[in-house]
């Protein structure tokens, strides 16, 4: 546990996670992508064809060009075992990021 008197006497380095510098914006795609389809070998197209939405839906969500509806993040958390509220939290924390980004 980190302490008052830790950081008093500057003991912890917090320069990596404190630099003041914003993180990069990552869109729910991203995550989609690399954290549920590449690690179980799914394609876009079967994601599409699996969940019953047009394939494009999925690959412009991929791409960062589509937001994720309430309606897809039901059929994603059906199909990955989630909850809805978990996708509907990335892309609304993907939201509130980029608004405050262009208010900068």
């Amino acid at each position: 546990m980190i302490t008052r008197e830790d950081l008093e006497h500057k003991r912890v380095d917090l320069s990596e996670v404190a630099s003041g510098e914003p993180l990069p914006l990552i869109h729910p795609g991203e995550i989609l992508q690399s954290e549920f389809l590449e690690p179980m070998g799914i394609t876009q197209y079967r994601l599409a064809k699996d969940i019953g939405v047009h394939p494009r839906r999925v690959n412009e969500i991929i791409h960062g060009r589509r937001a994720i509806t309430a309606d897809t993040a039901i059929r994603f958390s059906r199909y990955f075992d989630t909850s809805a509220r978990f996708w509907m939290n990335l892309q609304a924390g993907y939201d509130l990021d980029r608004a405050r980004a262009q208010q900068l």
